[in-house]
């Protein structure tokens, strides 16, 4: 199984949608938030397939600084939520334009799958990979999934960003080798056992 078809097998699984999941997934990520106790957060504005978390990232500028993406030819710059929001191309939703530059502590990035070097796949356009290449430290990076979608097989590519934590309704799956995931996981996931699940990382890249 190569990457293209393991995006396409992620996105019929997640276009049965699950509405009722996302007060778990925020459940979840709370969890993880409140323990890396981040004030700065790059966050996102849901598609239609994606966990609805903007009631929970409204909630949280009250006291974070929260971000969201805002479109800039093949990438995005970074923008502070708030009203109006409009959508724009892609059907993607964004907040007023505004120049704002932060050092954020954590990136909560929505995927459509992670491979099993806990790498984002997504929809192929690059818009996630070139935003982060252009940072010059690395966030704590959050992945969030309405439903699970995940192969033990390296499908991704070098660029592809790479997780600490991936949040499903259900767990939160933890990248084996991330120092802040297995700090978190020492501190609290023996009291959420049923929660917290540690993945160990593939050792090659064979395709």
């Amino acid at each position: 199984m190569d990457k293209e078809a393991f995006r396409k097998r992620c996105i019929q699984r997640f276009m049965r949608r699950r509405y009722g999941q996302d007060k778990r997934v925020i459940k979840n990520l709370a969890l993880i938030l409140d323990a890396l106790n981040a004030s700065d957060i790059l966050a996102f504005m849901p598609m239609s397939h994606e966990p609805r978390l903007l009631g929970y990232f409204s909630k949280l500028k009250l006291k974070k600084n929260i971000y969201v993406p805002f479109m800039q030819g093949e990438s995005f710059k970074m923008v502070k939520l708030r009203l109006p929001i409009k959508k724009k191309q892609y059907g993607i939703k964004e907040p007023p334009n505004s120049f704002f530059k932060a050092k954020i502590d954590v990136a909560i990035v929505p995927v459509v799958g992670v491979d099993g070097d806990f790498r984002r796949i997504g929809f192929g356009k690059g818009m996630y990979d070139r935003f982060f290449e252009s940072l010059r430290y690395r966030p704590v990076v959050i992945f969030v999934q309405r439903r699970l979608c995940a192969t033990k097989k390296i499908v991704s590519d070098p660029y592809d960003i790479q997780g600490d934590f991936l949040v499903t309704p259900k767990k939160i799956y933890i990248r084996g080798d991330s120092h802040v995931g297995r700090d978190f996981s020492r501190k609290f996931c023996r009291h959420y056992q049923w929660r917290c699940r540690l993945l160990a990382l593939k050792k090659d890249r064979k395709r």
